[in-house]
């Protein structure tokens, strides 16, 4: 695995963890949770702008949003009990092969 590949995936989980640290916040009601929120999305861009230098921009930017959504989706509903259905799984499905085909063409 490339250190641009490392640094992209490290990214997606900084980013996963903002999500969730978001969500707990309840709308900055719980304002450390919050700024927790705030300081993993700054880092999870630092290590996207790193990543970005290796890979293409679109490739790196599009799998990061596309990975950093599947995984908001499922550690929101294994973690927080949020809603997870066939659709969504479809959706992030369709998203992951949208991914992949963009890399075989690239």
């Amino acid at each position: 695995m490339s250190i641009h590949l490392a640094l992209l995936l490290s990214s997606v989980v900084l980013d996963i963890l903002a999500n969730l640290a978001l969500t707990i916040s309840n709308g900055f009601k719980k304002k450390l949770w919050g700024l927790t929120a705030i300081a993993l999305i700054m880092s999870a861009f630092a290590l996207l702008a790193f990543a970005v230098q290796g890979m293409p921009l679109f490739l790196a930017y599009t799998a990061w949003g596309v990975l950093s959504i599947a995984g908001t989706a499922i550690t929101t509903w294994w973690f927080l009990d949020q809603p997870m259905n066939r659709t969504i799984v479809i959706g992030i499905a369709i998203l992951i092969l949208a991914i992949m085909l963009m890399q075989v063409e690239s």
